[in-house]
């Protein structure tokens, strides 16, 4: 069963006749009576009494309300397919990390919004974890992420990379640590630590590179926000590993003090401990063209200009 066959059979019982319903459809009769003796076979009943004028069947009458909501569904469907096509959907859903939301993120969205004044954008801060995960679901349309390559290699999957950045210790400015320029890691495991929640991939880096030192990973206090780590460390006894954009603000706190990390190339394990941001969708998406050019927007302005050098040289 086509839905011709059933917009055939509407069109002929709305105009009471094949000629009529033939005018209305612009096809020719003979097309319409083959479109309605393939229904008729296909269900095993006529659906319309051969007369002067075509009048249903007991068959056709039951087909009829069914077959308007088969054919308004199938409008309805085509018509919102069209409207993706042509850039024309109601919202926008990104989820990205929190650092990317504190800083990188809101000129882009500020673009976008002005380029697409009709599109809702919703926009919510995740783990990299959870955000990888409801783009599977399809909850969202764009997740921008900590890499986990585990869990962005699926064929579907398209991964851009952003940029690099290092972890950098953030203390109080009364921390023993403080003193340092470059803090070694001999001097950095023996302090407790606020760290994020599991399902964070900032914790899974920290961690492993702890397990790879086979030192102890004094993790006393688990949050999930920027400002719950500056509140919690400001307080002066832990401290945190923390990614190089989400310490802009601290670095504007005197009661903070931001820290690298001491790299030491002939200790095993000893070097720079970065991470790496992607931007991840699936290919369908791309093609269309609101997600796409939120894309090329992101592509075009994360990192923004002033802090691309600082990155790739850290």
């Amino acid at each position: 069963m086509r839905v011709e066959q059933l917009q055939a059979f509407l069109a002929i019982a709305e105009a009471g006749s094949f000629q009529g319903a033939a005018r209305q459809c612009g096809v020719t009769q003979s097309t319409v009576s083959r479109q309605i003796q393939a229904l008729e076979i296909h269900l095993g009943l006529e659906l319309f009494h051969r007369t002067n004028q075509a009048k249903l069947t007991l068959a056709g009458e039951r087909l009829l309300p069914r077959a308007r909501k088969i054919c308004q569904e199938w409008q309805s469907a085509t018509q919102e397919i069209s409207d993706l096509v042509a850039g024309r959907q109601p919202e926008l859903c990104i989820a990205a990390i929190h650092s990317l939301c504190s800083y990188y993120l809101p000129p882009v969205l500020q673009k976008f919004c002005h380029n697409y004044p009709e599109v809702q954008l919703r926009v919510t801060s995740l783990g990299s974890d959870r955000a990888l995960k409801v783009l599977k679901d399809g909850l969202v349309d764009l997740a921008i992420v900590m890499n986990n390559r585990f869990l962005t290699t699926s064929r579907e999957m398209v991964v851009e990379l952003l940029y690099e950045e290092p972890i950098e210790i953030l203390t109080a400015a009364t921390h023993p640590l403080a003193q340092y320029e470059y803090v070694p890691w001999s001097e950095l495991i023996r302090y407790p630590q606020v760290v994020f929640k599991d399902g964070y991939g900032m914790q899974r880096l920290v961690q492993d590179r702890f397990d790879r030192l086979e030192a102890t990973l004094q993790a006393v206090l688990e949050v999930n926000t920027l400002d719950a780590f500056r509140g919690i460390v400001r307080q002066g006894e832990l401290i945190a590993l923390l990614p190089h954009s989400a310490l802009v603000e601290a670095r504007n706190d005197p009661t903070l003090a931001v820290r690298s990390l001491a790299t030491n190339l002939n200790v095993a394990d000893g070097a720079a401990l970065n991470r790496r941001v992607v931007m991840v969708t699936t290919n369908d998406r791309l093609q269309i063209p609101p997600i796409r050019d939120f894309w090329e927007l992101v592509k075009e302005n994360i990192p923004p200009k002033s802090d691309s050098i600082l990155l790739s040289a850290s």
